[in-house]
C-alpha cells in the first residue's frame, strides 16, 4: 500500500483541506484528548492512535498524564520504557506511544533550574531526596510535552500526535504555559536577571544560599526558544483539535462544560464532544433500567448543549478495552466506515477581533456562562477576562493596543467587548 502522504500528493484530496478547497498541507496535526479523569480517554487515544496507523499516518501517541496508563493500554510491559532513552516505543511501523518521564526530563532540559531549586530547599533542611522531588515544579511536564511537539514538528516526523492530556485542571495548565512562559520573558525575565547580576555580589555573601547563576538564566532562555512557535500551533485549527471526552452522567457533564469554556478562552478549538461508556439498547435487563433512563436524558443535554458541535456516541463494551485488537475495534466504532480523524470539521475561532461603525469588538465565545460571573479590566496591551476563577490575557492588535473598553455585551455563547479611543 502507498504511503498515505504519498497517496494524498498523487490524487487524493486531504480532508484537513477541505474546508479550504485545498490539496495535502505538510506538517503535523495535533489532536488533544482531554476530560475529567477516568472517563475513557486514554483508551479512545490509543484506539485513535491505530485507526491512524491503519489509514498509513505516521502516527504518535503521547501521554502527558503524570499517571501513565498508555502502555498498559495497549497491554504492554512497562520495562519497555527503560528509564536511559526519551526516545518513542514503536507499536508497529506507523505508529509510536511516549509516556513522558519527568525524572529524564529534568536531565534533559531542566539540569540547571532543577539543581539550583534544590540546592535552595536544601538550605532549609530538607534532605536531598525530598528536596529533589520539591524541585519538580508544576509545569515542568507540560513544558516538556510542548517542546517535543515542536521538535517532532520541526523534524516532520509524524504527521499526528494524539495527546492523551491529564484530567481537566491539569489539561488547563497544559494550554496554558505557551502564554504564561512568553508573559514571563516578556515583562519578568530580563528584570529580574539584570537585578539579581547587579546584587548578586554582594547578596552572595548574606544570604545563606547563592543567588541563581548566569547558567540558570540561559537555561530558562534555552528552553523558551525550544518553544518558539508552539502557541501558534496550539491555536490554529487546521493543526490543533480538542476533543473532550466525557461520560453520560451530570457531575461529569459540568466538568465538560467548565472544559469547553477554558479551551475557548485559550483559543483552541473543540471540534468534537466523545460520550463513552453508553450503556447499548440491547441490554434489557431491569437492574440498568435507572441508568439507560438517566443516561438518555444526560445525552440529550450534551446534544443541546454543545451545539453545534458533532457529539459522538460510544458504547459500553462486553469487555475491557486492553490491547491492540481491542483497541481497533473501539477505533472503528469511534471513526465508522471511511471516516478520517484528522479531518478539520471546525476551524471557528474561539475569540476574533473587528471593527464596526468605527469602533473595534473582541468577541469571545464563553457558552455556559452568565454575566455575574464575567469580569474584565484592561492591563497595557493586553485584555484580561476572567470567567470564575480563570483569567485569560488576550493580546491586543497594535491598532487596538491603545484603546479601552467601554462595554461588554453577553449574547450567549458570545461575549462581545467594545473598545474605543478615548480623548
Amino acid at each position: 500500500m502507498l504511503h498515505r502522504r504519498e497517496q494524498t500528493k498523487r490524487d487524493v484530496r486531504n480532508p484537513r483541506d477541505l474546508a479550504a478547497g485545498g490539496f495535502y498541507n505538510e506538517g503535523v496535526r495535533i489532536l488533544l484528548f482531554s476530560g475529567k479523569g477516568g472517563v475513557g480517554k486514554t483508551s479512545l487515544a490509543a484506539a485513535t492512535g491505530l485507526k491512524l496507523a491503519g489509514l498509513g499516518y505516521r502516527t504518535l501517541v503521547m501521554s502527558v498524564d503524570p499517571a501513565h496508563s498508555l502502555a498498559d493500554s495497549f497491554d504492554l510491559d512497562t520495562d519497555l520504557f527503560p528509564a536511559q532513552t526519551t526516545d518513542p516505543l514503536a507499536i508497529n511501523d506507523r505508529l509510536s506511544i511516549f509516556e513522558l518521564n519527568i525524572q529524564k526530563e529534568i536531565k534533559r532540559h531542566w539540569q540547571e533550574i532543577s539543581g539550583y531549586i534544590t540546592s535552595v530547599l536544601r538550605t532549609t533542611g530538607l534532605g536531598s531526596v525530598e528536596a529533589e522531588e520539591l524541585a519538580i515544579l508544576p509545569g515542568m511536564e507540560e513544558l516538556s510535552a510542548m517542546m517535543y511537539i515542536n521538535q517532532y514538528r520541526r523534524e516532520q516526523r509524524y504527521d499526528a500526535v494524539v495527546l492523551d492530556a491529564a484530567p481537566t485542571a491539569e489539561s488547563m495548565r497544559f494550554i496554558s504555559m505557551p502564554t504564561t512562559l512568553d508573559w514571563y520573558m516578556r515583562h519578568i525575565f530580563p528584570f529580574q536577571r539584570n537585578l539579581v547580576k547587579a546584587v548578586r555580589p554582594i547578596a552572595n555573601r548574606v544570604v545563606p544560599f547563592e543567588l541563581p547563576t548566569d547558567s540558570y538564566f540561559a537555561n530558562i532562555r534555552s528552553l523558551f526558544e525550544k518553544l518558539e512557535g508552539v502557541d501558534e500551533l496550539m491555536e490554529d485549527p487546521r493543526v490543533t483539535s480538542v476533543r473532550l471526552v466525557t461520560n453520560a452522567e451530570k457531575m461529569v457533564l459540568r466538568e465538560t462544560q467548565r472544559a469547553f469554556v477554558y479551551f475557548s478562552l485559550h483559543g483552541i478549538t473543540v471540534d468534537a464532544i466523545i460520550v463513552n461508556r453508553i450503556l447499548p439498547s440491547d441490554v434489557t435487563d431491569e437492574w440498568f433500567s435507572e441508568w439507560q433512563i438517566s443516561q438518555r436524558k444526560i445525552f440529550g443535554e450534551i446534544e443541546e448543549y454543545f451545539a453545534p458541535v458533532p457529539v459522538k456516541r460510544v458504547p459500553l463494551f462486553r469487555h475491557e478495552v486492553v490491547g491492540a485488537p481491542r483497541l481497533t475495534e473501539l477505533g472503528d466504532v469511534l471513526y465508522p466506515g471511511a471516516e478520517d480523524p484528522l479531518a478539520v470539521t471546525r476551524t471557528e475561532k474561539p475569540y476574533t477581533f473587528e471593527k464596526r461603525d468605527g469602533l473595534y469588538e473582541v468577541r469571545l465565545r464563553v457558552p455556559f456562562t452568565t454575566k455575574g460571573e464575567i469580569a474584565l479590566f484592561k492591563k497595557g496591551d493586553e485584555l484580561v477576562v476572567e470567567v470564575g476563577t480563570l483569567r485569560r490575557h488576550i493580546g491586543l492588535p497594535r491598532s487596538m493596543a491603545a484603546l479601552t473598553p467601554v462595554r461588554a455585551k453577553l449574547e450567549s455563547p458570545f461575549l462581545r467587548i467594545e473598545l474605543k479611543e478615548m480623548s
